[in-house]
């Protein structure tokens, strides 16, 4: 005795949609095949029939009755999930090539390649690549940090920041560095220019021309930069960019500095200048922070957009260049906006220690 599939009963809407699927153009073929089955199935029509003017086999006829009994119409849109290929590489072995990574050096190298890493777990290139990716593992690159040893680092920490989140009533907060040693190089030869297909050289050897040093000062208010251009950096360039900054910010506006540790911005001569002017307030980021200092992030973009490429015959050409870049910026200045809070901060520095101790 034969068994009968379970019966199909469909709602009016399934029906309309079966059927607006059924006569679709547009329609992925798969569903339209899948849509005239059930249609079928729902007029009573066996399996072995409906295989018979489908053209398809008598079990893809009972797959799909059972996907939509189970889905509905759901069921019919998209191919039911499937286990794929067994992996060639275990997940033992997997877990061995993570591990060496992680753990292991290559003798007289500092770290594993692609091709060693291969080479010693007898695996291709490409699976270690593959395996590298999905884990985010890059051993040939590295970034630099340093903790802090200052021993006022929290209260140099929350008096920064506090001028960033919550700056003074009545007054104007400035970050303040110089940039110093940057060199008027002229390239040897001329470049090639950008092409479709080509990106634009320069030549790896130069010529140097001098040297400048530039002071700024970077406004937390509106983005805007003071800057002026010194052969050298000493305490009297630092005093003379003081009197800068006092002739062109408004004078009924206390002006809160923020430097760095250097011996320049603690030198007698600017500490005498600073008490004849008793509306300049210096406020010291901690030893070895000169990412708490906004205006090295306006120092990145300077060397990115108008110094790295460029190409300079004598410190003059350097310093109109400077000058013009900094007037630019100040026609359309970006503010750029301090978020993080101290408690954060020094969470990030705990953990960062406590990674470190569990190392040493």
């Amino acid at each position: 005795m034969s068994r009968r599939a379970e019966p199909i009963l469909l709602s009016d809407q399934e029906r309309a949609t079966l059927q607006t699927w059924a006569r679709a153009r547009i329609q992925p073929l798969r569903v339209i095949q899948r849509a005239k089955i059930i249609l079928l199935a729902a007029q009573g029509v066996e399996s072995q029939e409906i295989a018979r003017q489908e053209r398809v086999s008598r079990p893809t006829v009972q797959l799909w009755r059972g996907r939509f009994l189970a889905l509905r119409t759901a069921g019919l849109e998209k191919d039911a999930p499937r286990p794929g290929r067994i992996p060639a590489l275990s997940a033992r072995k997997r877990a061995a090539i993570v591990e060496a990574t992680l753990h292991s050096q290559p003798p007289n190298a500092t770290h594993c390649s692609t091709r060693r890493m291969a080479k010693a777990q007898g695996v291709s290139e490409a699976t270690v690549r593959r395996i590298w990716k999905q884990h985010g593992l890059r051993p040939h690159r590295v970034s630099t940090f340093k903790v802090s040893r200052d021993p006022r680092f929290v209260e140099k920490l929350t008096d920064v920041v506090g001028l960033y989140l919550n700056p003074p009533d009545q007054a104007l907060v400035l970050c303040v560095d110089e940039k110093s040693q940057i060199q008027a190089l002229d390239r040897t030869q001329p470049g090639l220019p950008l092409r479709p297909g080509r990106c634009g050289t320069m030549t790896h050897d130069y010529t140097r021309h001098g040297t400048t040093t530039l002071f700024a000062a970077r406004s937390t208010l509106d983005g805007a930069v003071i800057g002026d251009c010194r052969p050298q950096h000493r305490h009297q360039e630092f005093t003379r960019f003081l009197k800068r900054i006092d002739q062109q910010t408004p004078g009924e506006l206390d002006l809160h500095l923020i430097v760095d540790n250097y011996g320049t911005h603690k030198h007698p001569g600017v500490e005498r200048w600073l008490r004849r002017h008793p509306r300049f307030h210096l406020h010291f980021t901690p030893t070895s922070c000169s990412w708490l200092n906004l205006v090295e992030r306006w120092f990145r973009n300077l060397t990115q957009q108008r110094l790295r490429r460029g190409s300079f015959r004598n410190v003059k050409e350097l310093v109109q260049a400077i000058g013009d870049y900094i007037s630019g910026h100040n026609q359309n200045p970006r503010v750029f906006v301090w978020s993080a809070s101290v408690e954060r901060i020094l969470t990030k520095v705990a953990k960062c220690k406590e990674a470190l101790d569990a190392l040493h």
